[in-house]
């Protein structure tokens, strides 16, 4: 049986561990830390309580991330919705769902019945909706401008830009419009909203993300063996992988670890990472002594929150930012007081509630920033090393820094291993 080393426990390695595991090879993973899913998990707070780190959704169009919770059996435990709330200050929601007529049309009424868009925003909207749908796969300078300059030479109104594709594409990429290449923009609203007419709906997982990938489901796949708290220090084509002084040998091996670690690990890959730069998240974490809400979830408009998520009888929401680099400096006592202040224009109930805890948790690693022109620097699976490959959300996955462009860089990288396939091709 042929023997991989996987290096790297979040995503990446997960899925190269899973599919290379379902396929005969026996897999050991090593992961420096105590638990797996890397900047996707969840982990336990001094009084017990399991939170995740923040809050991560996919979309119904992220068919490899929904293939790798099949292959260790919890697909049935994301739970999709087919509704997606936008409130304004002052609590008023709008609710973007399909229709009856098919797609790309399906969200033609409910877009109509938009209330935070006036009718000259909807129908910039439409126009570019129309322009992205005759451009996409078409026009050859997307990955080299941003998605702010297409927005501007389709011309968009502000608000438009800030209150329908802002707070769609900056928690889809994790970048500001303006540092955002068009084609990840384009990808978003293709895949997304367009292709079919139940491609939008957002799955939540219902249980904490460690849970996901817990022993329990890994026994599914028993050729795959975990080693934790087992830190790689190098890794070499004929020694093997270092850990702890000891080199240990294997028929190939999956580096899955983040750009800025890759050259540390493999010095003699040369793999330039000199145009990377970190995008971060802050998750803010609220529990209050009543309700505040009955939405499962909903896009906040016009402040620095940006989505909430409802954890808990409306008495726990997750708060979420996205390219949160204005918050990275701010004490966890005024990031606190700033979104108990912001969730009270939205939710009433806020005001006549009591905080009862909070915890903030800052990303500041959390994607590879997504700029223009960056797209001919992200490094294929296969390296000069014929043993020796490479995944990771930043590797050239064909998707940006998602949970499903982390699953489909695992997957290319086991095909590269194997010869075998296991990517499955988007939606449309």
């Amino acid at each position: 049986m042929p023997h991989v080393i996987v290096i790297g426990g979040g995503l990446a390695g997960l899925a190269a561990a899973a599919a290379l595991g379902d396929s005969g090879y026996q897999v050991d993973l090593y992961e420096a830390r105590p638990f797996l899913g890397g900047r996707a998990t969840s982990y336990t707070l001094p009084n017990a309580e399991s939170v995740d780190n923040c809050q991560h959704i996919l979309l119904n169009c992220c068919v490899n991330l929904l293939n790798f919770y099949e292959r260790l059996g919890v697909r049935s435990k994301v739970e999709f919705h087919g509704e997606i709330p936008f409130m304004e200050p002052g609590g008023r929601v709008s609710v973007l769902k399909a229709g009856m007529l098919p797609a790309p049309a399906h969200f033609t009424g409910s877009f109509i019945k938009l209330k935070f868009l006036d009718w000259p925003d909807k129908i910039a909207v439409g126009k570019a909706l129309l322009a992205l749908r005759s451009e996409y796969g078409k026009r050859g300078d997307l990955e080299n401008i941003s998605m702010l300059d297409w927005l501007r030479e389709k011309k968009q109104t502000e608000r438009a830009i800030d209150r329908f594709w802002r707070p769609v594409l900056v928690s889809a990429i994790n970048e500001e419009l303006d540092r955002m290449a068009a084609s990840h923009g384009f990808q978003v609203f293709w895949l997304g909203f367009l292709a079919t007419n139940e491609s939008y709906q957002m799955g939540v997982p219902s249980v904490p993300l460690g849970q996901l990938y817990s022993s329990a489901q890994w026994r599914r796949l028993g050729n795959v063996t975990m080693q934790f708290r087992a830190s790689v220090e190098q890794l070499d084509p004929q020694r093997g992988a270092l850990i702890g002084g000891e080199w240990r040998t294997a028929d190939a091996y999956v580096s899955a670890v983040p750009f800025e670690r890759i050259g540390a690990l493999a010095p003699g890959l040369e793999i330039d990472v000199s145009m990377f730069e970190h995008s971060s998240i802050t998750g803010v974490h609220l529990w209050f002594d009543r309700p505040v809400t009955d939405l499962p979830h909903a896009a906040l408009l016009d402040r620095n929150m940006q989505w909430f998520f409802n954890k808990g009888d409306g008495k726990y929401l997750q708060l979420v930012v996205s390219a949160s680099k204005q918050l990275l400096e701010m004490g966890r006592p005024e990031i606190i007081e700033l979104a108990v202040k912001e969730l009270a224009d939205f939710l009433p109930a806020v005001k006549t509630a009591s905080l009862v805890k909070a915890h903030v948790v800052k990303e500041v690693r959390a994607t590879f920033s997504a700029l223009p022109g960056l797209e001919q620097s992200r490094p294929l699976a296969a390296t000069k090393w014929p043993n020796v490959f490479l995944s990771g959300d930043w590797t050239r996955s064909g998707w940006p820094a998602t949970m499903e462009g982390a699953v489909r860089s695992g997957y290319l990288a086991a095909e590269a291993v194997s010869g075998k396939r296991f990517l499955i091709p988007d939606i449309a």
